[in-house]
């Protein structure tokens, strides 16, 4: 699979858009200048953190199996940072925390057709070596940080890269979850309500009792907060 290196850019996301149209590749950068995260939100993305977008082509590959591709992201990100040592929480739906501040955003913008997944972008901004903001100090964290030195950000790049192109389960993705059983938040215009996380399905959806009755939940009508985590 072709790598393309870039010193700087708006956001490897935006550039997979486009210029990259008819192959499986992988776009790498030293610096986002507008790297975004999920709703729209800004995402810093200073030197010394890694920054990927993996771009895979599908064919026949059905709407409803869309959660797998978020399950891949999500455990290539966890057994990267355990390889260092570290240990990682997966937040459904696709954050990924290490003692309960965030290490790595990930946005996944699919390309659709009539009922398929034509082709998915899944970009991923790791904290490595790079200096947190004052703002993100109390919800963030960096893999140096947790491992008290600088790391290698070519070998790390190269272990998630492999990662990414392997492939997981549900099961794999559930194995990072540490909340299974405790109460959370889930949020949506405004208004919080309290549940049990029980378990997520195939589907990617939290099943969750609320108030005696176990309901499902996607993660596009709510947000979790755990209620013993910074975010």
């Amino acid at each position: 699979m072709r790598i393309i290196e870039l010193d700087e850019i708006d956001s490897t996301n935006e550039y997979c858009k486009k210029y990259v149209c008819d192959e499986d590749v992988v776009v790498v950068a030293e610096k986002q200048i507008k790297g975004k995260g999920t709703n729209g939100r800004n995402f810093v993305s200073d030197k010394g953190g890694l920054y990927v977008s993996y771009v895979k082509r599908y064919e026949n590959f059905d709407f409803s199996n869309t959660f797998s591709i978020m399950i891949n992201a999500c455990v290539a990100v966890c057994r990267t940072v355990e390889a260092y040592g570290i240990k990682p929480t997966v937040k459904w739906a696709n954050d990924v925390l290490v003692n309960g501040k965030k290490i790595c955003g990930t946005l996944i913008e699919n390309r659709l057709g009539a009922n398929n997944v034509c082709t998915s972008i899944v970009g991923i901004g790791l904290n490595v070596n790079n200096i947190l903001t004052d703002e993100l100090k109390d919800i963030a964290t960096t893999m140096s940080e947790q491992k008290g030195r600088k790391l290698n950000l070519t070998w790390v790049r190269g272990r998630l890269i492999r990662n990414l192109k392997k492939q997981y389960t549900v099961a794999d993705y559930k194995k990072y979850v540490d909340w299974f059983g405790e109460e959370v938040y889930l949020d949506s215009n405004g208004e919080r309500t309290s549940a049990i996380a029980l378990d997520v399905d195939e589907d990617g959806c939290l099943v969750c009792n609320i108030e005696g009755q176990i309901k499902k939940i996607s993660s596009a009508e709510m947000r979790l907060r755990l209620k013993c985590k910074s975010i």
